[in-house]
């Protein structure tokens, strides 16, 4: 507790009274000694007492108690600080901090550690100037003494400026690395967010190696979790990396560099990439053998999807009728076999026969370009129809060696309701299907009554017919696939005949299968991110027990139990507790889980650098050190030690604010001149000057 004595005027009568009061006084004051009247000076002694009296100056004692000013340490624990010494350099400069600052009884120290991650999905960087303003929302700014950070300067939220630098007090810096450091570094310049399936795209990087060197390095790079690719690529220099998308949704790339002569820490080495792929414009060949009410069914479908283009061709008239039709009267154009099944077939997703047999329109080589097509990665359904029994059937064509069943000839011609197979409810093409009835329940969607039986060679039965026959067969040839299907009636869905059935879902799916959407594979691996945990998803035709090896982010490998279902597929689920990428394998396939950031911005340079947070230091008066050169002294300096650009620290030291902010807690005040004694001199003075008058 401390005292000040100060003086103030507390008038008897209101000020404009006292003003007009001291103007007359000093009128009559004038006019006396202007006519060097007898007495003039004891009046003016009078009139001068007569007015201190009305100001009644007193004395006035306040009490105060001194407020302790406020230090705020800031402690840098991004990520980057575990690199060499610069963690135990940081705890080593904190102690020092504590034992010098923490005794000083004017002095409120604050230790505040910022810049972490924030949990699963930090991706803003060291955000140290976050963490000062909340650790300071209680304190005044008169209070502030100033404020160290303890960092190795790789700071993202520095002001950019002076104008934007808000704390009024020095801002000290006390740098935790090396002077002059090199590192080496994968950066990725550009890269498509999204892009078209098939088409080229590119990428660019570039290897950044702050030691200068001039020289190719190797970069591996590893897509979906496959075998690595490498390519050589200048360093200090952007490359273009092309690439092409060979299927739909995220595709992941996995980007690292060989490490270089001088390195920090290998995290910034890898860089990770994902593409969304999108298919432009789903080409679709249909051709209907001749017209039926099903071929309705499948041109709305497809015309439905806006994504889609469709060519669709109906043979009305087979080349060997013999009805004396014009030959000018027999079609609208040609049809133009030649261009689309040799030119332009490669060019189609999807090659669909409907209730199609062979009547000398499409030749034999056309067949065999079909068959070639399949086996490099293309899609072919074929849906048939009556007299399918007969020798022009597709069966017993080029075609019938890329078919997953054969033909026995019998076609049942009564109401039966498709099911799905045990196997169906596996397959995500009939799994879960509408109305398809649980466990043994017969579905509830109406009857078909054609249903042409065939001998399965290969492939999966996923729903049956007439008699519990094969009615849908899927299968993989080559790189491609194909869909069989032995009824020509799923028109009486789409009519809803006896409430109908999932006709559009279900060719929906058949057909995305066959375009190899990975949302539609039979055999499959996920891994998805939902908050803090990683959900995987195994889907299988037959029953697999075993589980899955997770490894982690950090190196670290764990096996994971996964709980079978009914429908084909098995969960299991674990807590990710690092960002970075997750692999999951059971064996064969391979999951990735990104978690968080990919490519944190914390790790992006690592370096000890001065550069973020010099106009935040010099704008606020503060010093830039170097924990290298050992921890610095401290000082208290004055307020206005900083003003006229002197900076409050020096070599080896730095100044904080000794700002002596107080609360008062008490006033006393004294009359410097009381009443009766005034009136006594005042008194006096008049009797002098009158009986100085009276001579």
């Amino acid at each position: 507790m401390s005292g000040d004595l100060s003086f103030a005027a507390a008038p008897l009568i209101p000020p404009l009274f006292l003003a007009i009061v001291g103007i007359v006084g000093l009128v009559l004051i004038a006019a006396l000694w202007w006519r060097r009247a007898r007495g003039a000076a004891w009046r003016t002694a009078a009139v001068l007492g007569l007015l201190l009296a009305l100001i009644n100056p007193t004395a006035v004692v306040e009490e105060r108690r001194p407020l302790p000013d406020v230090a705020l340490v800031v402690v840098d624990e991004s990520p980057s600080q575990n690199i060499g010494e610069r963690r135990q350099r940081t705890e080593t400069a904190l102690q020092q901090l504590q034992q010098r600052l923490g005794s000083q009884k004017e002095l409120e120290l604050r230790v505040v550690r910022g810049g972490g991650s924030g949990g699963i999905g930090g991706s803003d960087g060291t955000r140290l100037f976050e963490a000062v303003e909340r650790a300071l929302g209680d304190v005044p700014r008169s209070r502030l003494s100033g404020v160290v950070m303890v960092t190795d300067g790789q700071v993202h939220d520095a002001p950019k400026d002076a104008q934007s630098v808000r704390i009024p007090a020095p801002i000290h810096v006390l740098l935790t690395g090396n002077r002059n450091e090199v590192d080496r570094r994968l950066v990725v310049e550009r890269s498509p967010t999204y892009g078209i399936v098939g088409k080229p795209q590119k990428m660019t990087l570039r290897v950044d190696d702050s030691g200068g060197q001039r020289e190719l390095a190797r970069v591996d790079i590893r897509r979906d979790g496959g075998e690595a690719q490498s390519v050589r690529v200048p360093v200090n220099v952007p490359t273009e990396i092309d690439f092409t998308l060979d299927h739909g949704g995220a595709t992941v790339f996995e980007i690292a560099v060989e490490p270089g002569p001088r390195e920090l820490t290998l995290d910034n080495n890898r860089a990770v990439v994902v593409v969304n792929g999108v298919r432009d414009r789903l080409r679709v060949l249909l051709v209907t053998g001749e017209p039926h009410p099903g071929e309705r069914t499948w041109r709305n479908l497809l015309k439905s999807d806006p994504s889609v283009d469709l060519i669709h061709f109906t043979i009305l008239r087979p080349p060997e009728a013999q009805d004396f039709t014009p030959v000018n009267e027999l079609s609208l154009i040609a049809f133009p076999i030649r261009e689309l099944f040799e030119v332009k077939l490669h060019e189609f997703d999807l090659v669909i026969f409907d209730r199609y047999r062979r009547r000398d329109v499409l030749a034999q080589i056309y067949l065999d370009n079909i068959v070639r097509y399949v086996r490099g990665g293309g899609a072919l359904m074929v849906a048939t129809g009556p007299n399918i029994g007969t020798t022009n059937n597709l069966f017993n064509s080029p075609l019938g060696q890329i078919l997953p069943g054969t033909v026995t000839g019998q076609t049942f011609e009564e109401g039966f309701r498709p099911k799905v197979t045990e196997l169906g409810r596996r397959h995500p093409v009939t799994a879960d299907l509408p109305n398809s009835g649980a466990g043994s329940a017969d579905p509830s969607w109406g009857r078909w009554f054609r249903h042409v039986d065939i001998e399965p060679r290969r492939g999966h039965v996923l729903m049956s017919g007439a008699r519990d026959r094969p009615m849908l067969m899927l299968d993989r040839v080559g790189e491609g696939r194909v869909a069989q299907f032995m009824s020509d009636h799923i028109w009486l869905w789409a009519r809803g005949y006896e409430n109908g059935g999932p006709q559009a879902e279900l060719l929906r799916r058949i057909a995305h299968w066959l375009m190899k959407e990975p949302e539609l594979e039979e055999n499959d691996l996920r891994a998805t991110v939902h908050g803090d945990r990683i959900e995987i998803a195994r889907r299988t035709l037959v029953p697999d027990g075993r589980g899955v090896e997770v490894t982690f982010p950090s190196g670290a490998r764990e096996n994971l139990a996964l709980t079978e279902g009914s429908d084909g597929r098995a969960f299991g689920s674990l807590r990710a507790s690092d960002p970075g990428l997750y692999h999951v394998t059971d064996g064969e396939r391979v999951a990735i889980a990104a978690v968080g950031a990919l490519n944190p911005v914390e790790m992006a340079d690592v370096r000890t650098t001065e550069e973020p947070l010099r106009i935040a230091s010099a704008a606020s008066g503060g010093q830039i050190l170097w924990l290298v050169d050992g921890a610095p002294d401290i000082r208290r300096v004055r307020p206005n030690r900083d003003a006229g650009g002197r900076e409050p620290g020096g070599r080896g030291w730095i100044g904080l604010r000794a700002n002596g902010d107080y609360v008062v807690t008490g006033i006393m005040q004294l009359p410097l001149l009381p009443g009766f004694a005034l009136f006594a001199v005042g008194l006096l003075t008049l009797i002098l000057a009158w009986r100085r008058e009276g001579r």
